[in-house]
């Protein structure tokens, strides 16, 4: 292993299927384990908070995470059914040492994760979590010789979980002036997942008429034909709606991220709302440097609006984590991803958070008197495409001669024109591909032909 790559930590945290290795019982009883020891030899006072999803495996995962952090001596507390920045906010406002989220987003229900926050409310650099490996794989050896294993069968939702989750609410609240928001009519699909525990309170509270589905979860069906990896359902029945609903939200299965539709039934990604935000920040005063922080798979098109808009786009990796990283060293106030992860720093957000962002857009459209659709009309998107290889290893793109070859001959014939991104799922063994052209069929051409390569060299 090289010395800073890490084994058990993707873009996102620890992800796989529950129950097999990294998320057998063992392994995730030596995670809490090194965790608590490593909190609790710089702090013997300090406390974890716990949030998950609603998949069936997440409560189990939950209880041996905390037999570990108990065995190591550490206390802890739990939200229960929370999302993702949620456990971020309460992490940072109401000192506990770390959060810890069990969730694997936008995944099916089989799989699951382990996301960890540190007392700041983000996510750990990468150095950091290549150290805490280390003490996770003593850990496991520690335990293969001892037998230690789960002793104390714990409740995964401790008293007091109902006050963390209306705290976190009563903030989303305070971030916007809910009384512009009185009145206006969505429907919001909370993928069967985290925000189930939260979003009716929150939408009734800004006085919003929200139609909420798939709020529903039976520990299987998050994710399960809706939420974000599925945006055209909302948008079909905005569409069909007729002028029913203002605007269309979808989250996923943390509810980290969210994508919406118009009136007319179009999908609006994580790039127009980056567009519609720096704009209102910039009116504002509240986008500082005039800047953005985006990721590589952000279109071109993108680019070119918020250029005409006098705002520059900086790129980061792909991974919310990554955009704050950059942000911090700019001093950028906005950042996001295509996918719908939206940073807004000028109200202390310190992850992605799809409610937040649908308040934002929201608080946007009431403010301006502008409907969605006339906000980011303006936005030209090259036609791009992403297209996902199922992969037997991450081997580095570098030692692949022929997919390099493959990728050099599309960066060669766009010239510019275009742009090639071609890199590996940090939560999946997938490569993913995407390519951006002024015309469909050199898009289509140079995707076929990368992916085809990637299928020979490393294909499943």
């Amino acid at each position: 292993m090289k010395p800073n790559q890490r084994q058990l930590f993707g873009t996102d945290g620890i992800r796989g299927v529950a129950g097999e290795y990294p998320l057998d019982q063992a392994t995730v009883y030596a995670i809490g384990r090194a965790i608590g020891t490593r909190l609790r030899n710089r702090n013997p006072q300090a406390r974890v908070i716990f949030g998950q999803d609603t998949r069936e495996s997440s409560a189990w995962i939950a209880q041996v995470l905390a037999c570990g952090l108990q065995d190591a001596g550490l206390q802890f507390a739990s939200a229960g059914v929370l999302t993702t920045p949620g456990v971020a906010y309460l992490a940072r406002t109401h000192r506990f040492a770390a959060g810890v989220v069990i969730s694997a987003s936008h995944n099916p229900w089989m799989d699951n994760g382990i996301k960890l926050f540190g007392p700041n409310g983000m996510k750990l650099a990468d150095a950091i979590e290549h150290e805490i490996e280390a003490d996770i794989f003593a850990h496991i050896e520690e335990l293969n010789h001892s037998g230690d294993a789960p002793k104390v069968p714990l409740e995964s939702v401790l008293p007091g979980a109902a006050k963390l989750r209306s705290d976190y609410v009563q903030w989303l609240v305070s971030s916007v002036d809910a009384s512009k928001l009185r009145g206006m009519r969505v429907i919001a699909d909370c993928a069967n997942g985290a925000a189930s525990s939260v979003a009716a309170d929150l939408f009734a509270a800004c006085g919003i008429d929200a139609e909420l589905i798939n709020l529903q979860p039976d520990g299987k069906n998050i994710n399960a034909g809706c939420g974000a990896l599925h945006p055209e359902y909302v948008a079909k029945r905005v569409a069909a709606g007729s002028g029913k609903y203002d605007v269309g939200i979808t989250l996923d299965g943390d509810a980290d991220r969210a994508l919406f539709s118009d009136a007319h039934g179009r999908v609006i990604n994580g790039d127009a709302v980056l567009l519609l935000g720096a704009r209102d920040m910039k009116s504002r005063g509240r986008l500082k440097g005039d800047t953005v922080v985006a990721t590589t798979m952000s279109n071109m098109g993108l680019e070119k609006a918020l250029r005409q808009s006098g705002v520059a786009m900086l790129r980061a990796n792909v991974g919310d984590k990554y955009v704050l990283e950059e942000m911090q060293k700019t001093g950028a106030t906005l950042g996001g991803e295509q996918s719908g992860h939206i940073l807004f720093m000028d109200a202390d957000s310190t992850t992605g958070d799809g409610l937040l962002t649908a308040l934002r857009v929201l608080d946007v459209v009431a403010r301006s008197g502008k409907p969605l659709h006339e906000l980011v009309g303006d936005l030209k998107v090259f036609p791009q495409v992403i297209k996902n290889v199922k992969v037997r290893e991450k081997t580095p793109m570098a030692d692949l001669p022929t997919v390099m070859a493959t990728i050099r001959a599309a960066e060669e014939e766009l010239d510019g024109n275009g742009r090639v991104v071609v890199r590996y799922s940090g939560t999946e063994k997938l490569a993913r591909v995407m390519i951006e052209a002024e015309s469909e069929t050199l898009m289509t051409k140079h995707a076929d032909a990368i992916v085809s390569a990637l299928q020979s060299a490393l294909g499943v």
